[in-house]
């Protein structure tokens, strides 16, 4: 091997098209004798190459020229990949204006699901280029769509939309009403805690069982995968795109702006059908916290899950440019779901939690006591977002009102609230 061999490998790698990043390297094995290794990184992204311009192919144990269709449908799935909105580069996002804990959190979460490389370091940097967020050390639209803290104006697409209408229509009176610019990952937690304060909450006493059983009116695992696949499927290209969760007397209603991808219809997903994701890299970061699955099976679980719950499965449509999930379920004023607003004469919409502290009834109890009942652990979240709620509305009280952070301080069920949760199933 000479200097003359590194030049017409290094010329002949400049008679590619696409151009390819090769990494030379070489290592004496004996004295005058040396191995030359040439590696390429994998880049799908600038598939098809050409090399002296010509397209050429592996096939078997042979290289041959590629065809002209084959040719052509490939350019075609590159000219599609470098316009896909989630892999543009991300307008003045830098690292600082992501979420770094949801970052972190899907590096953990991925490193357990064995999704990721354990030895994938905790810099945020790097762990965007594991996942493909990152590219040449650019921030892509699709970490700030999974991560970003800042969304106008130049994300307004990153909306949220939760409603509460009584009646069946939207022209209907307004109980509750919130629009929040959030990353898609803040979304399906809000969506989903949402869905537990507003929808009812029935329960049941199953047989050979002393403890009853609080089911909401509709199934939690039906309800996050369908949210899921509005907040990871929608098109991000629209700035007046959002998802929307609409909860109505009779039905609950959950919208995503964008079309469905070509070759998919509505009617095909109740059924078999493949999976296209029309975001592939946000797809891939919540399949790596094994948040979903990349098999195009989810609406068929949603079906399966209404049906062991005992309701109707939902109705898929396209509508105005827009996908909309729509779930059949009694969830009017007449539904006995515990204290509503309209019972209980507050502004609250009682969470799963905020029940099974006023269930324990006017005992007092100290809070690691409610905690530990709830199944929490974090004491300062759960006194501002459980505890907090029910004793501005009235519905609790604490036993030392003058000194709200003592360790002696307990809480007990005031008659409000007692009465609130007489509406709801018997004890």
């Amino acid at each position: 091997m000479s200097e003359q061999t590194l030049h017409e490998l290094a010329a002949a790698l400049d008679r590619f098209e696409s151009p390819v990043a090769a990494k030379i390297t070489r290592t004496k094995v004996l004295p005058g004798r040396e191995v030359l290794a040439v590696s390429v990184a994998a880049n799908q992204e600038a598939v098809p190459y050409t090399f002296e311009g010509r397209a050429l192919e592996r096939v078997g144990n042979t290289t041959r020229k590629m065809t002209q269709a084959r040719y052509e449908a490939l350019l075609l799935q590159r000219a599609h990949a470098r316009r896909r909105w989630e892999n543009q580069p991300a307008v003045s996002v830098r690292l600082t204006d992501l979420d770094r804990e949801e970052v972190l959190r899907t590096r953990e979460v991925a490193i357990q699901q064995r999704r990721i490389s354990a030895g994938t370091g905790a810099a945020i940097g790097d762990i965007l280029d594991r996942l493909g967020l990152r590219r040449d050390g650019v921030i892509t639209q699709a970490a700030q769509a999974l991560y970003g803290t800042k969304f106008l104006p130049d994300y307004p697409q990153g909306l949220l939309k939760l409603g509460r209408f009584r009646g069946t229509t939207v022209t209907g009176p307004i109980l509750d009403n919130r629009q929040e610019y959030l990353h898609a990952f803040a979304m399906v937690r809000e969506g989903l805690a949402f869905l537990e304060r507003t929808l009812p909450l029935g329960a049941q006493f199953p047989e050979g069982k002393i403890f009853r059983e609080d089911r909401l009116a509709l199934p939690p695992n039906a309800l996050r995968e369908i949210l899921l696949n509005a907040v990871m499927h929608r098109d991000y290209a629209d700035p007046g795109g959002y998802v929307a969760i609409a909860v109505f007397d009779d039905r609950v209603e959950i919208r995503s702006v964008g079309r469905l991808p070509a070759g998919i219809t509505a009617a095909m997903l109740t059924g078999p059908h493949l999976s296209r994701p029309r975001n592939p890299l946000i797809a891939d970061t919540f399949h790596r916290t094994g948040a979903v699955e990349i098999w195009g099976r989810g609406t068929n679980r949603v079906i399966e899950e209404c049906r062991r719950y005992g309701v109707p499965p939902p109705t898929f449509e396209e509508q105005g440019g827009a996908v909309v999930v729509t779930f059949r379920a009694p969830i009017g004023a007449g539904t006995k779901s515990g204290p509503s607003r309209d019972q209980v004469g507050t502004k609250l919409s009682l969470s799963r939690d905020q029940r099974a502290v006023l269930r324990l009834g006017a005992t007092p109890q100290p809070i690691h006591s409610l905690m530990t009942h709830c199944g929490k652990a974090n004491r300062t979240k759960f006194r501002d977002k459980v505890l907090r709620p029910l004793l501005d509305a009235g519905l609790l009280a604490m036993t030392v009102p003058e000194k709200p952070r003592s360790s002696k301080q307990q809480y007990r069920t005031t008659q409000a609230g007692a009465a609130g949760l007489e509406d709801g199933p018997p004890e």
